[in-house]
């Protein structure tokens, strides 16, 4: 199966852009090192502050680090980087990049949206782009600066359709997720998943069980964390003994813990998030062998070009929202489930994902982004 991303793409429906409406990002030409690189200056300077995962988290700080990669090769741009091991590096981190002479600063995930929201105001000729969240103020509250680009993803959307694709290859009956910390960039895969399973039980009236979150009252498994991997071995250990067969975590490395789990039982099943983690954990064949499919975030591209319309002199501070219908968000292939999953099954989710780019079926979580 081909991505549905690339499927919708395929078919027009997929267009992503960082603008809030408009046509696709033109592909930049030139090179690396001192060229021109389609208009942006070589001087041009682009800096990225991570989360607390590090730059190798197979998650959303490395999708995001590609992309910073990615600008480099192809504009030519310079580039400075800054790797967070805890909250208390974030404030230092950004300074650190304020005094590197940084055109851009892109800081990755939500936790960082107080300490970018503090230094975009104070530092109002330096633009900067966050991934996963708006700019906010000191007491976690959104606020609109013009010299800030959120770039969101509604993945409530994806995670709906990988959340159906689970209960409709289950073997036991039960699926689980859980979350690393109770944040709406992560709760809102876990409302999407568990509304997928409900939807699939809805259509063939089944009784599929979703374990680890109840949507309505947005409590369940939340192991607070995003280092400590145990803690997603130890969460795992519980799902899989207590039937499930399928377990997304939500939770950046502490997913590998849900991996390692996957491994010690026949069939077992893992579903990742924010990047392929059939991919992303290619020197793993055996943990490779239990990823069924992950939920998309085109974090690489949309960090890409923003780097490419600020370095060409279009920087603007509307919102990005990644849904399905401009491919923002979406699953990937079921590579070694490929022959796994029924042609039937492949065929709901393919038309699922047109429902819900048509508002046939709608998708809804506390942590949606607005606008999406």
């Amino acid at each position: 199966m081909k991505s549905i991303t690339r499927a919708l793409a395929l078919t027009g429906a997929g267009v992503l852009t960082l603008a809030a409406c408009g046509t696709a990002p033109e592909e930049s030409a030139g090179g690396s090192g001192g060229s021109d690189g389609g208009g942006a200056a070589s001087d041009y300077k682009a800096c990225m502050v991570s989360d607390s995962g590090g730059w190798d988290d197979k998650s959303f700080n490395e999708s995001s680090y590609n992309g910073l990669l990615a600008a480099e090769e192809d504009l030519g741009i310079e580039k400075a980087t800054a790797e967070s091991t805890s909250d208390a590096d974030f404030v230092p981190n950004i300074n650190n990049m304020v005094t590197e002479g940084c055109d851009l600063i892109i800081t990755v995930g939500f936790l960082l949206a107080p300490a970018t929201g503090a230094a975009a105001q104070e530092h109002e000729d330096i633009n900067f782009a966050t991934v996963d969240s708006t700019a906010q103020d000191a007491d976690g509250n959104p606020i609109e600066l013009e010299n800030v680009k959120p770039l969101e993803f509604n993945t409530a959307e994806a995670a709906f359709l990988a959340g159906y694709l689970a209960a409709g290859t289950t073997e036991t009956g039960k699926v689980a997720t859980y979350g690393g910390v109770d944040l709406p960039t992560v709760t809102i895969f876990m409302d999407g998943f568990v509304d997928g399973v409900a939807h699939y039980n809805e259509t063939h009236d089944a009784e599929v069980e979703a374990l680890g979150w109840n949507k309505e009252t947005q409590e369940g498994s939340i192991v607070g964390t995003f280092e400590d991997q145990s803690k997603g071995k130890a969460v795992s250990d519980e799902f899989y003994s207590a039937g499930a067969d399928i377990i997304m975590p939500v939770a950046g490395p502490v997913g590998a813990g849900t991996l390692a789990s996957a491994k010690e039982g026949e069939g077992r099943k893992v579903i990742w998030v924010d990047s392929d983690g059939y991919e992303t954990n290619s020197s793993d064949p055996e943990a490779q062998s239990r990823i069924l499919t992950s939920v998309m975030k085109e974090m690489t591209t949309a960090t890409e070009d923003v780097i490419t319309g600020a370095a060409e002199g279009s920087f603007d501070s509307t919102p990005y929202v990644g849904t399905l219908e401009n491919g923002g968000v979406g699953l990937a292939p079921y590579h070694d489930f490929e022959d796994e999953v029924p042609e039937e099954l492949t065929s709901e989710i393919e038309a699922l994902t047109q429902d819900i780019i048509d508002g046939t079926v709608v998708v809804e979580s506390a942590a949606t982004p607005e606008g999406a």
